[in-house]
């Protein structure tokens, strides 16, 4: 008997949208999470060098938390291409001005360093606030139950 080694198509993926509310959800966590998604690891299809992943909302990003001394030491980094023209973002500030950007700098850090990892990217849509314009696509909850439970559990100590 012959076995041959599956690789999925175009036409074999089929996309699902999923939503998540990021408030009071622990940032790096949530961020594995919707990498893995992005990425396609939840369907039997996977395979590391397709896109077969869905799309991902995530609302409330403002409210996503972070531990330890984070908000005041973690540092985001840019550069204009100029000399001098580093700048320097704490994730405190960032939070005020763009608190999307925490949300995809984490999950860009997860998926691969690629074309195939900013292709994936683009299927991530973060709001800052509960609204969305994606309401036609019918998202469905993404079940991040180890979340909330580790959450629980370090409040509960």
């Amino acid at each position: 008997m012959e076995r041959r080694t599956f690789s999925p198509r175009k036409s074999d993926v089929e996309r699902n949208w999923y939503i998540v509310d990021a408030e009071g959800k622990t940032l790096g966590r949530l961020a594995s999470i919707i990498a893995a998604t992005l990425r396609g690891k939840n369907s039997p299809q996977f395979a590391p060098h397709v896109d077969v992943g869905d799309f991902v909302i995530v609302i409330n990003a403002e409210k996503v938390v972070v531990t330890g001394k984070k908000e005041t030491q973690h540092m985001y980094y840019r550069h204009s291409g100029y000399p001098s023209g580093l700048r320097a973002i704490p994730l405190r500030e960032m939070r005020q001005r763009h608190p999307e950007r925490i949300i995809e700098a984490a999950v860009r850090g997860m998926l691969p360093h690629n074309v195939l990892g900013e292709q994936q990217l683009k299927k991530l849509k973060v709001y800052k606030g509960p609204r969305h314009p994606h309401a036609g696509q019918q998202p469905q909850d993404l079940s991040i139950d180890r979340i909330e439970r580790a959450g629980a559990m370090r409040h509960a100590d």
